[in-house]
């Protein structure tokens, strides 16, 4: 922690990092104690709080070595301009920065600054030149500075630096470190004219729960996803969607950027992977089964009377991926989700063949305990062979994790289930 008025946000950081798990040991900079107390931290972690007095006691000149070499992450929340400078310049003058010299583990920082000197060159200098070391940021964001100037120079808040530092630790520990995964989620839109539309009950919560779970397993995450009322998880690329065929189109063009009809509609805001082969796509969305055969220009009104909407089948996304199996742009991994009111597991065995998924995860949407806009889920998973595996009710964040392990491990064999060539 350095010396900035933020530094009051890193006593709700550390809490909140203390809360989740996390063993935190804090180091304030002499000009931090003007702002909060080594006490404070002291008691939101639990631990021992280090200053610069540290430096000089019976184990002072293995202190620095062992706070650096035990750490699995050095997160700077604040960095001022300053402790900026003395990492882009390998100072070593006080506890924190000697810490960092010595550290083997990834660094993160979030700056805190005002806009002035955040946009001075010699800070943006210092920025580029920690960057291109491999050092993370976090923010800054935008907003009112203490002096009263509305710029860039914020400290983000808490969550979004938690939400970098999962994203850190995965890249560096994570089963999925390198990894390229496209997530779907939510429920597509089908237009009926420019106000109404038909969709379901999908809250996209199983599908963010998955992108964030795959982020903390250290993989580059596309997220795929339908208007929601969720915030998507820090570090995933976001495309926007609303209907099947958006949908489609948006996973052909992340799958397949050279092989994709440009004349077809490509959804506002899709940035393709850099390489075209992706590792795994799993398909946690909604997609509607059907579709109106016409939308109407202008909104329906009841004076007309009760309109008649034929409706045709929307496009299969899955069936779609699984004609094309044999090219090289199919991921290594593909996962479905049968959410079905009946005949769950023979339902869901039907589409494991037909769109020759690796394996599915089927749950009962009928159970008002798991299932649509709930925050937990009871699922089985099948296989292309006839092994299943059946979990109990547990949060959707918990079912994610069993997800992203499976195609982790599946990932990890020399052939997947079903036989990729």
């Amino acid at each position: 922690v350095t010396g900035s008025i933020a530094a009051y946000k890193a006593g709700e950081l550390v809490s909140k990092m203390t809360q989740a798990g996390a063993r935190v040991d804090v180091i304030l900079t002499r000009a931090a104690e003007q702002f909060i107390s080594p006490l404070t931290f002291a008691s939101l972690s639990g631990r021992k709080a280090y200053t610069d007095s540290d430096l000089w006691g019976g184990e002072s000149h293995i202190l620095h070595l062992g706070l650096g070499h035990s750490a699995d992450l050095l997160l700077i929340a604040p960095i001022t301009a300053n402790t900026m400078a003395k990492l882009a310049h390998g100072q070593a003058n006080d506890l924190l920065s000697i810490t960092a010299l010595a550290a083997r583990c990834p660094i993160l920082v979030a700056p805190a600054m005002d806009v002035g000197m955040y946009e001075n060159i010699a800070t943006q200098e210092n920025v580029k030149t920690l960057k291109e070391r491999g050092i993370f940021f976090a923010g800054p964001a935008r907003g009112r500075m203490a002096s009263g100037l509305e710029g860039l120079g914020r400290m983000v808040e808490p969550a979004e630096i938690i939400g970098e530092a999962r994203r850190v630790l995965g890249l560096k520990h994570g089963k999925l470190a390198g990894k390229k995964i496209i997530i779907t989620a939510g429920g597509t839109r089908e237009a009926i004219d420019p106000v109404r539309f038909i969709s379901n009950r999908s809250s996209g919560k199983q599908g963010y729960a998955l992108a964030q779970a795959g982020v903390e397993a250290g993989a580059e995450v596309t997220l795929i996803s339908t208007p929601t009322a969720l915030t998507p998880p820090i570090g995933v690329n976001v495309i926007w969607v609303q209907s099947a065929e958006e949908m489609l189109n948006a996973v052909l063009a992340e799958t397949d950027p050279k092989g994709f009809n440009p004349l077809s509609v490509k959804p506002s805001g899709t940035k393709a992977l850099e390489s075209t082969k992706i590792d795994a796509l799993i398909m946690a969305s909604a997609v509607a089964d059907f579709r109106p055969t016409q939308v109407a220009d202008k909104k329906l009104k009841k004076r007309t009377g009760v309109p008649q909407i034929t409706l045709e089948a929307a496009p299969d996304i899955l069936k779609r991926l699984a004609s094309s199996k044999l090219r090289a742009s199919r991921p290594r991994i593909v996962v479905g989700f049968a959410a079905e009111s009946r005949d769950l597991l023979s339902n869901a065995a039907e589409k494991i063949r037909s769109k020759k998924l690796d394996f599915i995860v089927a749950n009962d949407i009928s159970a008002k305990d798991a299932g649509f806009d709930v925050d937990k889920n009871r699922v089985t998973l099948l296989y292309p062979d006839g092994e299943k595996e059946e979990f109990s009710l547990r949060s959707k964040f918990g079912v994610a994790e069993i997800i992203i392990e499976r195609v982790a491990k599946l990932l990890g064999e020399t052939n997947a289930r079903f036989g990729h060539l």
